[in-house]
């Protein structure tokens, strides 16, 4: 991998240590993108004070050390400036950049290198609710978590998908009951159309308002957890038609979740009783009020006490803390995770801190082993409240990504395609442009669902990048070129060129930070960034027009085989399908 940024700061590095000594040879160069030269270096401006020198005083010293072959001998792979009061401005060659680029040409992986020391990353993600209709609330953690899969699984890690859903619990005493009353047809049919929440409230109804019905669901409660033959044969004719509303989602937005990652509240069930023990029987977990609670340092309520987190209320039952323990801890004892990144909403903030604590408490999450909130922020409708339909109701997923695609076929209307070609186009495009206004901005951020901005083919949108990978495609096979056979050599004749080829070497830098931060919107506005790039680029260096020398035109294809390559990797990363046409 070639990070110009990095590849700097080891030369600057060392040279801080030629001129000032070893212990400085570990000092944050300070190395930014300027807009004065290609790169920009501070670091004189915060070790003056140390070294009791002018800043501008010790930016020359740098610079003189950098311009001489400090780097065992190596010749600097540029030239640098003092500018201001000490400022490092540094510009590098275009054979050194033209080299890198010339080695990512060859590069199927166009520079990401795949780890040294693969981890075992859990991920769980989506997690919607089996007794309610799947709504734009789990669009977010389901397009995120999907994200950083990809990514890990491209770097070699051993990614293991959890699908935490909500499959167990009280309210499926009634639902069951619910499912006796109107049929296992029936009930199977509403349930696979997705309409989870009309279910739920017609049985919610009846076991508010009929004793009768009431008696029955709380007496299916203690069948259910029993796990008594007939209760459960029920309860899976509910889950699979259920899962299988869920997969048409999944179909639908193209994630890679299967059966086999489903790991539902169910699957803890049975070890529940076994986590409260262990936890009393080791003093973590102690009775307060007749609950059995943890209460990890650092957590106060509002006048200081101790704030709790209840593993067992004070009636015998359990609750999210419960299998929220008992999945920390088979996630790191049994699926030996070297990293767990829980995806769900912001408004667990605390609930995930706690859990951690108190896990750590156990000894079920050592110091080995990371765990992190990916928070996920809430979709606000153009109003800024929640994100819901005219009458108030949440949004069902599917009607809103049929509404996508419907709309994306509208923006393509005039183009000229066959039917079954524009249906095709129209999915990738309606799916591409709802993932990326989601992955474009930080995932702990709320944003304003709004089809006309998303589904735009110019601006910061799944289009557009999606139409810049296209028209690189449309470009080689109007020459009759197949990409792979763009090699060059590559020549940086003009800005525009050389800015591509600069911006091409930033690809294998963002989608380590994606994966290192869990930050899918640093790679988006990377992609943003080089689609931009590209943009330029055709404003300024025709490609297969008429007069373009031989060996400018083959330069500039396999720029252009390069970009398709870190194009096309970067939105697969985002799970973004890139249609052949637009």
């Amino acid at each position: 991998m070639t990070d110009p940024q990095l590849v700097l700061t080891e030369r600057v590095q060392q040279a801080l240590a030629a001129a000032f000594g070893a212990e400085y040879a570990t000092a944050d160069p300070l190395i930014r993108p300027s807009q004065f030269a290609d790169y920009q270096a501070n670091v004189a401006m915060s070790l003056s004070k140390r070294l009791r020198r002018a800043p501008r005083e010790v930016a020359q010293e740098i610079a003189d050390r950098l311009s001489g072959a400090s780097g065992e001998g190596r010749p600097f792979p540029g030239t640098v400036e003092v500018s201001g009061p000490g400022f490092l401005n540094i510009t590098l060659s275009d054979d050194w950049i033209t080299g890198q680029v010339a080695e990512l040409l060859t590069d199927p992986r166009a520079g990401v290198p795949e780890t040294p020391s693969p981890q075992t990353v859990v991920i769980d993600y989506s997690a919607p609710n089996a007794a309610k209709e799947m709504h734009v609330g789990h669009l977010r953690t389901t397009i995120v978590g999907d994200a950083l899969v990809r990514v890990h699984e491209h770097l070699g890690n051993r990614v293991v998908r959890q699908n935490h859903l909500g499959d167990w619990g009280t309210p499926f005493g009634m639902l069951i009951e619910h499912l006796l009353d109107i049929g296992e047809e029936a009930a199977v049919a509403q349930l696979e159309a997705g309409e989870g929440n009309a279910y739920y409230q017609a049985a919610r109804a009846k076991f508010d308002s009929d004793p009768e019905f009431n008696r029955r669901a709380r007496a299916r409660v203690v069948t259910l957890q029993a796990e008594e033959p007939e209760t459960m044969r029920l309860w899976h004719i509910f889950m699979d038609a259920t899962v299988r509303y869920f997969n048409k989602v999944y179909t639908q937005l193209g994630v890679t979740l299967t059966d086999a990652d489903i790991a539902g509240e169910s699957m803890y069930n049975p070890m529940l009783a076994q986590v409260c023990d262990e936890l009393q029987e080791h003093g973590i977990a102690v009775i307060s009020d007749g609950a059995l609670c943890v209460f990890p340092p650092g957590f106060t309520g509002r006048e200081g006490q101790p704030l709790p987190f209840m593993i067992r209320k004070s009636d015998g039952g359990y609750g999210y803390a419960t299998t929220d323990m008992a999945t920390i801890r088979y996630r790191v004892q049994d699926l030996k995770a070297d990293r767990l990144l829980y995806v769900i909403g912001a408004t667990q903030a605390l609930h995930m801190s706690m859990l951690y604590a108190s896990a750590r408490m156990a000894g079920w999450l050592p110091d080995h082993v990371s765990a992190e909130h990916v928070q996920i922020g809430s979709v606000l409708g153009s109003d800024g409240k929640m994100f819901k339909t005219r009458s108030g109701e949440s949004i069902k997923l599917l009607d809103l990504l049929a509404e996508a695609e419907t709309r994306a076929a509208a923006v393509i209307a005039e183009r000229d395609y066959d039917e079954a070609t524009r249906a095709e186009i129209a999915h990738a495009v309606g799916m591409g442009a709802v993932k990326y206004a989601d992955l474009s901005v930080g995932h702990d951020s709320e944003y304003v669902f709004d089809f006309d901005r998303m589904l735009a083919l110019t601006g910061n949108t799944g289009p557009y990048l999606q139409y810049a990978t296209a028209r690189i495609r449309s470009i080689f096979r109007k020459g009759g070129i197949d990409p792979a056979e763009a090699t060059g050599p590559i020549v940086l004749g003009h800005p525009a060129e050389r800015a591509l080829a600069l911006r091409l070497l930033g690809f294998a830098p963002a989608v380590l930070e994606m994966a290192e931060g869990s930050v899918p919107h640093k790679l988006a506005a990377y992609l943003f960034e080089t689609a931009s790039t590209l943009t330029t680029f055709y404003e300024h260096c025709p490609v297969l027009k008429e007069g373009v020398e031989p060996a400018t035109r083959a330069s500039r294809l396999a720029l252009l085989a390069l970009t398709l390559r870190v194009l096309g990797t970067g939105l697969d990363l985002l799970g973004i399908p890139v249609p052949e046409r637009m």
